[in-house]
């Protein structure tokens, strides 16, 4: 998982509460388990007109102009601004998968629900929680302002707007040290590589029975 710390990117506003994961990537691109290749399918009922596929070719689907994902004032947009509740539904790692695919680092939204708001954290996404009324502000400037950029620094706990109004968040320690040093839960335990091989050591030492080969 690669470090955090700091961005300054376009912003890609959703203007929707309770966007569920379902409508994040849909039910039939979740047979895959592979953490890539999800971003094309990122909001693909509402991205495209026809019914999608795994596997399909995406430059013969019909796009719904009128999605904000479809808008060039957006491309490469790199924080997602949200409504109430972003991410409830099942609680689908892909769709996690599919917005860090995309290009997404941040989201900011008023509330999460919980499964999706840890997903994000275990795969390198930042998800900031933020008054309903700064959100407000937020939306108003990004559809008022093309190319309307945010910079988001995970170490002083900022969201700065473009006239420099900062807004503060709040981030538990932990997860903060992890997403500032690109550790998901594997690289946590692989840390303590040396202790896991010394007590394997001792547990092989101290009962042999449990690895003889019985076959």
């Amino acid at each position: 998982m690669k470090p955090f710390t700091q961005i300054r990117g376009v912003v890609l506003p959703i203007d929707r509460a309770n966007v569920d994961t379902d409508a994040i990537i849909p039910k039939q691109y979740l047979k895959s388990v592979v953490k890539f290749g999800f971003g094309a399918n990122l909001f693909d009922e509402w991205r495209y007109l026809d019914h999608g596929e795994p596997g399909q070719e995406h430059s013969n689907r019909r796009i719904n102009k009128d999605f904000v994902l479809n808008e060039k004032r957006y491309t490469g947009a790199e924080i997602l601004l949200s409504r109430t509740n972003f991410g409830c539904g099942s609680s689908r790692e892909h769709a996690v998968w599919a917005l860090r695919d995309y290009g997404i680092k941040v989201i900011i939204a008023p509330s999460y629900a919980d499964i999706f708001f840890n997903n994000c954290f275990k795969n390198g996404l930042l998800p900031i929680v933020l008054e309903e009324n700064s959100v407000d502000v937020l939306f108003q400037e990004v559809f008022s302002e093309p190319g309307y950029l945010l910079e988001v620094d995970l170490e002083k706990q900022t969201v700065t707007r473009p006239d420099d109004r900062r807004y503060p968040f709040e981030v538990e320690s932990f997860r903060k040290y992890c997403l500032l040093n690109g550790f998901d839960d594997i690289d946590l335990t692989l840390k303590r590589e040396d202790e896991i091989a010394a007590f394997e050591s001792q547990r092989r030492r101290s009962m042999p029975w449990l690895f003889e080969d019985i076959t």
